[in-house]
């Protein structure tokens, strides 16, 4: 069944952005204790669609150019797997560098670096995707469209979330480090398995035969492993939400039963929604409000026993006083 230009533009629009809000809705119900600010994952996300884009395809084509010099098959080859992994990797790095640097104070565990990272992935991989599906069209037909859109949409959806994720947690690992050589090393290695696995996809895309066997072992190897990861990191966050919110208990911060409600995403969700369906959306956003400084609370108390900053403590004692605050006038 062959589209008209403007259909194509919409089913194309349609397969690239759907899965990707599906997507996007994953990782952010994944950070369960205390949500990143949403404009900054907007802002994330949108490095990842607009200007990521924008400066890759140029500095893809110019660093692609000498080896066209060899043909064209050798140029595309190298274009994939030589120049678009460092170049795409750094180009989406930039913008958590630059949380990283600037917002520092909103990274809070190694989750919150894997979720600015896929953030930025997923915003690239949607605009990337649009523009593959309506050239796969053009160039092969509507089969080759939808076998197009199968794979880049669904199958391999997660790559550029998966491959910056990696960089994030490299910054993250960096982040909270005590010993100056992992400070280094950390976004290094974080940069280079992004590049790597991106690398090994794009060998496995290139070209036909057993190396197509390198798809599933690297990008769902990589996802999975990336998926324990976020687990082991949620045990973490929870650990350190029980042990560090516990003596708040005895300095009258909290009450043991918002204490065990704020141990628990289950309890915490549940509570909120009873709230929302008694008393309405005010008693709503005040929970959350209160749930939302438990966890960070926990966490500066964590940074300072870590790093011992005064940064952290001096937040730590805001939080203290409007964690009270809260804990009176909603519960």
């Amino acid at each position: 069944m062959e589209y008209e230009s403007g259909t194509l533009i919409l089913l194309s629009g349609a397969a690239a952005i759907l899965p990707t809000l599906f997507y996007v809705a994953i990782i952010y119900w994944v950070d369960r204790y205390e949500k990143e600010p949403g404009w900054l994952l907007a802002a994330t996300f949108l490095w990842g669609a607009i200007p990521s884009i924008i400066l890759a395809l140029i500095f893809n084509v110019l660093g692609s150019l000498p080896f066209y010099l060899l043909g064209p098959t050798v140029g595309d080859a190298a274009g994939a797997i030589l120049i678009a992994p460092p170049v795409e990797e750094t180009i989406k790095g930039t913008a958590l560098l630059g949380i990283f640097l600037l917002l520092r104070h909103e990274v809070d565990s190694l989750l919150d670096g894997i979720i600015y990272g896929a953030m930025v992935g997923m915003g690239f991989a949607m605009v990337e995707n649009f523009f593959y599906f309506i050239s796969v069209y053009q160039e092969a037909g509507p089969e080759a469209w939808r076998l197009n859109i199968l794979l880049r949409a669904l199958v391999f959806g997660l790559n550029h979330a998966l491959f910056a994720s990696m960089t994030g947690l490299g910054l993250a690992v960096s982040r909270f480090a005590t010993g100056r050589w992992i400070r280094v090393l950390a976004p290094v290695m974080g940069w280079s398995a992004a590049v790597l696995l991106h690398a090994i996809h794009n060998l496995g895309a290139t070209f036909s035969g057993p190396l197509c066997l390198l798809l599933p072992f690297a990008d769902w190897g990589g996802v999975w492993l990336m998926v324990a990861i976020i687990v082991w990191a949620l045990w973490q966050e929870k650990k350190w939400i029980r042990t560090y919110l516990k003596e708040e208990v005895a300095m009258g911060t909290m009450t043991v039963s918002q204490y065990e409600r704020a141990c628990s995403g289950r309890a915490r969700f549940s509570h909120r929604l009873s709230l929302l369906l008694e008393q309405g959306p005010s008693a709503y956003v005040t929970a959350t409000r209160f749930y939302h400084h438990c966890s960070e609370l926990a966490y500066k108390k964590h940074h300072f026993a870590l790093l011992a900053d005064e940064q952290s403590d001096e937040r730590t004692r805001e939080l203290r006083l409007t964690l009270r605050e809260l804990s009176r006038e909603a519960f």
